[in-house]
């Protein structure tokens, strides 16, 4: 017998808290939306879906990294931390001449949306102020503008508002439980804060999570519940397949299972049914038939462009057959 859940859980649950009180979707019935058959689970996903979106619209994000390498944290996926062997350098702050050239690309490519991050811990007040320039000056082009700069204070928050920001990117990375087991140079709450001082400045929400670092079922429904659980759930939501990269503590990390990394994808839709849930990093990896599984369990947004931050990305021309097979409309 299939268990029933309700389209939308039936209570509420305290901002940004690693273990909510009063949780609107408790970490036992996210396992259950998991263990579901996989043909009943993508079809509650697609009722979700359908009950809140428009079938078949996709939006499409172009994301450029406008300062590269040097961080120093200690993100075991990430390929710009300064304490891992990676290969890349430490880069300067991009010209803003620069930035407006991707963004005009982009643009021109059928992205909405421009999203630019930078590897820092926190940014220091001289690069904000360059970065907000960029804001300012990508919104002239007429696309939303999105950021990601790691951790802010108040008044940084503030100020990207006032900028016109559109969404800020932050994301909790991982389950609650296995955060430390990733990152230990700051923790999940200070992770917390900034969500919480981005959305107290009246900017939107882009806050996901990596799949595939050794998490296993368990550990993904901690990362859904966590998301589910802020109030409200995040805007956008990226869900990032892990990329080895070589010379990071995760390099050696086994493959996910694509299946599983669907279910991802789908209890994310039904958990979080107002929520855009993007397909981000690991998508140069996977073949058209798992992107249209992916589809089909509620994901409506795209890195869209030949690169993300460091890594590469699904080929542009190809993104676009696809969709023309499986009547995909971009927005």
């Amino acid at each position: 017998m299939i268990r029933e859940f309700p389209l939308q859980p039936p209570t509420t649950a305290s901002r940004a808290l690693v273990e909510p009180v009063e949780a609107r979707w408790k970490i036992a019935d996210i396992e259950a939306l998991f263990a579901l058959p996989f043909l009943d689970l993508m079809f509650r996903a697609q009722e979700v879906h359908r009950a809140h979106f428009k079938a078949g619209e996709v939006q499409r994000s172009t994301l450029l990294s406008i300062k590269t390498g040097g961080c120093s944290e200690d993100c075991g996926y990430c390929s710009q931390s300064s304490r891992h062997s990676t290969g890349l350098e430490r880069e300067a702050l991009m010209p803003l001449d620069e930035v407006l050239e991707h963004a005009r690309a982009a643009k021109e490519s059928g992205s909405s949306r421009f999203c630019m991050g930078a590897a820092w811990r926190s940014p220091k007040e001289k690069d904000l102020a360059a970065v907000i320039e960029m804001v300012k000056e990508v919104k002239k082009l007429g696309l939303e503008t999105c950021v990601t700069l790691g951790m802010l204070n108040t008044e940084q928050a503030k100020l990207l508002a006032e900028a016109g920001l559109d969404y800020y990117n932050h994301n909790v990375d991982t389950a609650p439980e296995y955060y430390g087991e990733v990152i230990t140079t700051h923790t999940l709450q200070d992770r917390l804060d900034t969500i919480e001082k981005v959305r107290d400045a009246g900017i939107n929400v882009c806050s996901g999570g990596i799949v595939g670092m050794g998490e296993g079922q368990t550990g993904r429904a901690g990362l859904i519940a966590q998301l589910a659980n802020m109030e409200p759930p995040p805007e956008s939501v990226p869900i990032n397949k892990l990329i080895a990269f070589p010379g990071t503590p995760l390099a050696g990390s086994g493959a996910i299972d694509p299946f599983d990394f669907v279910r991802t994808i789908a209890v994310a839709r039904i958990t979080m049914p107002n929520s855009f849930v993007r397909l981000s990093a690991g998508r140069e990896q996977m073949g058209d038939e798992l992107q249209a599984l992916c589809f089909m369990a509620g994901a409506n947004s795209i890195f869209y462009g030949e690169r993300l931050l460091t890594t590469g990305n699904a080929d542009s021309n190809a993104d676009m057959r696809l969709f023309a097979r499986l009547g995909l409309i971009s927005i």
